[in-house]
């Protein structure tokens, strides 16, 4: 396992837009969106809006009264219009906005002869600002040989229904849909205590199954299951549950969805960017408690998937239930390789499948699996690109506590507790003072065209010392996270996510010492200078060197990182650490 250390409490710092500092923000949920200022959903929003008629100021609450009044009051069928034109979804838009700005202009009976009167792309541009009747294009029906809406306004019988009569219908259906509503709720309430009842059981299972584990382990007869462990086994029951109830300390979930910069970073392009998400068809690679998959339908997704193959996925079928979205969003339990999705491609695909040092537990070949085989053509991927960065590390302070310690321990050496110290990655935040050098990127990850064999490399870096320093300690490792808008976007080579947010050029966010701290928190490396005396560094050295990442030989998901480095005056090394 990877080394967390919380050794030091360090001042937080602004996060990538800029936050408010008053006291009005103390005690606040950064996950309920409630008390949060324009992050209204779209059902909210769509509850407000109503559809102005094409001829007249007259406005209703729903498409089809607009279009039957539209036919009784203006002899205009827009249904019978579409289908004899056929128009497609932007036809229909430009129909709309030529009509309305033949109205507005004082033709009040334009002429449609044909689709070249309003083909120009000009009218793509709306002419009434929020215009209902383009945001509901998906519920005007499709209409046949006869008017669709016609035979709408018609009973059984064939006479016209009316206006009038309609809207009493409506009221008839409303009264009806608040009983089912009702009904609803206790069914609800029924299913949440069938899975809790469920969940439970499988509690007790997993707790037998694990002491069994244990006796079996620890007795003199018996069989290791260690040994035979594959490389996933532990990895997706590491995710199983929040950890609360079942291993004191280990609370994955929670912190994962208190790390407000990671979870409002998704949040905020997913909401800032409805437009992309609108009827398209989401895959949410490893879902966790379902946060980005109900993002996702909040922002108008048509279907999303929620993937992961642990035991998870049961609460995160119960949280998307809770909250309404069980008809947009399905749950599937699996590895995204072995499951089959109901349809052949996807629009999106959103994951958090970052670890430690970025490619700690392997999860982004799995995600890049996913994109080859579902993605489409033009689709995107969320987050878009990532870069690795390194710096030289001179940290005097954190040495002398935990390395120079065990030396003398009340009088006594105690050396045999430093067994491994150097070799193992250590998971701390550290103080941007400790950086002795600016960071070099040394990897770029454009994730719509990096493969996973470009996940195993060895990339060039340089450094440059921006202090005298007593001894070069080790360096630290940390990625920046940055979520563009099109896979045709390409990330400048000098982007910075600080800077990148900071200026306002789309969402990013960054792992390094810089930025407010992340549960990621960096990799620090430290040198092992053996038995020999650390040597001094002169403010403006340069360092020049080769980082190279590699999976585990004995499991996959587990990282080795090597590191060589050269300076001027003979100044070098070579050391690996890893990951577990």
């Amino acid at each position: 396992m990877a080394f967390v250390s919380d050794s030091r409490t360090v001042p937080l710092i602004e996060r990538y837009p800029s936050s408010s500092t008053d006291g009005s923000e103390a005690g606040k949920d950064p996950l309920n969106l409630k008390d949060d200022d324009g992050w209204e959903d779209a059902e909210q929003e769509k509850e407000s809006q109503h559809i102005v008629c094409l001829f007249c100021n007259e406005s209703f609450p729903i498409m089809l009264l607009m279009l039957s009044h539209v036919m009784e009051d203006h002899a205009f069928d827009l249904v019978k219009t579409r289908r004899e034109f056929a128009l497609d979804f932007y036809g229909v838009i430009k129909l709309v906005n030529y009509i309305r700005s033949e109205v507005k202009s004082g033709n009040t009976r334009p002429t449609i002869a044909s689709r070249d009167m309003f083909a120009d792309d000009k009218y793509l541009q709306p002419v009434l600002e929020d215009d209902a009747l383009l945001f509901n294009i998906d519920e005007m029906p499709m209409g046949d040989e006869n008017s669709v809406l016609e035979a709408s306004y018609h009973d059984h019988s064939g006479k016209g229904i009316g206006q009038k009569n309609a809207l009493a219908r409506i009221t008839e259906l409303e009264e009806e849909l608040q009983k089912i509503q009702s009904q609803f709720i206790d069914y609800k309430e029924t299913v949440k205590k069938v899975l809790d009842d469920r969940l439970d059981e499988k509690d007790k299972s997993l707790s037998s199954s694990l002491s069994a584990e244990g006796s079996s382990i620890n007795g003199a007869k018996g069989v290791n299951v260690a040994e035979s462990r594959d490389d996933d086994s532990h990895y997706f029951t590491s995710y199983s549950y929040n950890g609360i109830e079942h291993i004191p300390g280990s609370n994955i979930h929670e912190v994962m969805l208190k790390d407000t910069i990671r979870t409002d970073a998704y949040r905020d392009f997913i909401y800032e960017n409805k437009i992309l998400f609108k009827n398209k068809v989401v895959l949410d690679v490893g879902c966790g408690t379902g946060i980005l998959s109900m993002f996702c339908a909040k922002a108008g997704a048509k279907k999303v998937f929620a993937v992961d193959n642990s035991e998870i996925i049961d609460k995160a079928r119960e949280n998307i239930f809770e909250n309404g979205l069980d008809g947009i969003i399905t749950c599937l339990r699996g590895k995204v390789e072995e499951i089959h999705l109901p349809l052949p491609i996807v629009d999106i695909i959103v994951s958090e499948w970052m670890g430690y040092c970025l490619l700690y537990e392997a999860m982004l070949d799995s995600v890049l699996w996913a994109r080859d085989r579902y993605l489409a053509p033009d689709g995107l991927m969320i987050p878009s690109h990532m870069t690795l960065h390194i710096a030289a590390l001179a940290d005097p302070d954190y040495i002398a506590s935990h390395i120079s310690f065990w030396h003398s321990v009340y009088g006594f050496s105690m050396t045999s507790m430093l067994v491994k110290i150097h070799d193992h990655v250590l998971i701390q935040h550290q103080p941007s003072t400790t950086l002795a050098s600016p960071s070099a990127q040394f990897m770029r990850l454009p994730l719509h065209t990096i493969t996973t064999e470009d996940l195993t490399f060895v990339k060039n870096f340089s450094v440059k010392l921006n202090q005298d320093i007593d001894a070069l300690d080790g360096w630290i490792i940390w990625f920046d996270t940055f979520f563009l808008s099109s896979s045709k976007e390409v990330l400048p080579d000098d982007a910075r996510a600080e800077v990148w947010a900071k200026e306002r050029k789309g969402i990013a966010f960054t792992t390094g010492p810089s930025g407010m701290e992340t549960h990621w928190r960096q990799g620090v490396l430290l040198i092992d200078h053996g038995q020999k005396e650390a040597q001094a560094w002169k403010k403006g050295q340069k360092i020049q060197g080769q980082v190279g990442y590699r999976k585990c030989k004995d499991n996959s998901r587990e990282l080795d990182i090597d590191i060589k480095w050269d300076a001027e005056g003979g100044f070098g090394g070579t050391q690996s650490w890893y990951m577990r």
